[in-house]
């Protein structure tokens, strides 16, 4: 099942569900994503049993809500603060490369490895522990709250001081959590953990630095497991043309640690299982146009697809204007 959120004019909110390949309907009487999640969480009951006893309306299309901007985040919090955006990186085999090869030039030590072919390395020897045992945690970062969460469609807007808007197409898990403090897993959302790769080189402590910005995901949330093979495309439109376009790989087949492990080294801190509260966590990506010498610039037009998730994601880059800073005292 595909689940997505679409505005209304008067501010209210859609939810639209569908089977790949099929037309999307609404959610009779769904406030929200949140809200039948939430409901889901706090009855024991799974997310399809509860949009089955809802029951579905009109239809929806789709196609139609995107060309007139109207998707929002496929899932949004009462309250902004709230939801979470947080992800991890060096998850994929092959993932260290890329990474390395900005790192290498500032970040050598004494063995001759970097930093971050250490923590490659780290997690190819345990992320992916047997049953019942616990693996080594991977890099994690902190990207921002629900105001960050840019609708598909919508612009990404980089910072007057940043150096560099990057795309990085992922995986991103979309958990809630109960009134009990418990996590579920709602499913999985294609993302664009979008960051400044440029900060991000000039030293690896500037990692949090970079990672300080907007970021989308959906359209669509595909409820359930992903495929253990995740097989995508990220590429760059810029004046109507495609000007770069990579494949890109996803899916514990592909990678260096299993979600489980990721999910238990998020989850296992006790901040992250406050009541009512939403997370999506992006799993780390091998593929960046920035590794391949790309420089985007304002008006190009990001577009991450991966056909088990539904429609692709898209967003345009935009660059904002310079903030005045002024610090009062009191």
């Amino acid at each position: 099942m595909l689940i997505s959120q679409v505005k209304n004019n008067d501010g209210s909110i859609t939810v639209a569900v569908r089977e790949l390949g099929e037309a999307a309907r609404a959610v009779k009487g769904a406030a929200s994503v949140y809200a039948l999640a939430m409901e889901a969480a706090n009855s024991g009951k799974s997310l399809k049993a509860v949009v089955d006893a809802h029951g579905l309306g009109e239809e929806i299309d789709l196609q139609d809500v995107y060309a007139k901007g109207n998707f929002l985040p496929p899932i949004t919090h009462p309250d902004a603060a709230h939801l979470h955006l947080t992800g991890t990186g060096l998850t994929h085999l092959g993932s260290a490369s890329t990474r390395d090869a900005m790192h290498a030039a500032v970040s050598k030590v004494e063995e001759g490895a970097t930093d971050t072919m250490k923590m490659f390395k780290m997690g190819l020897e345990g992320g992916k522990p047997k049953p019942g045992e616990k693996g080594v945690q991977p890099e994690w970062f902190y990207k921002g709250n629900g105001s960050q969460a840019v609708a598909p469609g919508a612009d990404l807007v980089s910072p007057s001081f940043a150096q560099d808007g990057g795309e990085e197409p992922e995986m991103a898990g979309i958990y809630i959590i109960s009134d009990k403090g418990a996590a579920f897993r709602i499913g999985f959302a294609v993302a664009n953990e979008f960051s400044d790769h440029v900060t991000e080189r000039v030293n690896y402590l500037y990692l949090a630095h970079s990672k300080l910005r907007p970021a989308s995901f959906g359209p669509e949330i595909r409820v359930g497991e992903p495929p253990a093979d995740i097989r995508g495309a990220s590429r760059i439109i810029r004046d109507g043309a495609v000007f770069w376009e990579k494949p890109f790989l996803s899916g514990e087949a592909n990678m260096s640690h299993t979600f489980a492990n990721l999910e238990y080294h998020h989850f296992k801190y006790g901040i992250f299982r406050a009541p009512g509260d939403v997370h999506v966590h992006m799993f780390g990506t091998a593929t960046l146009s920035f590794g391949d010498g790309i420089k985007t610039q304002a008006g190009d037009i990001f577009e991450i697809e991966a056909s088990d998730f539904g429609l692709p994601l898209r967003n345009t880059l935009a660059l904002a204007g310079e903030d005045e800073i002024v610090i009062g005292q009191l």
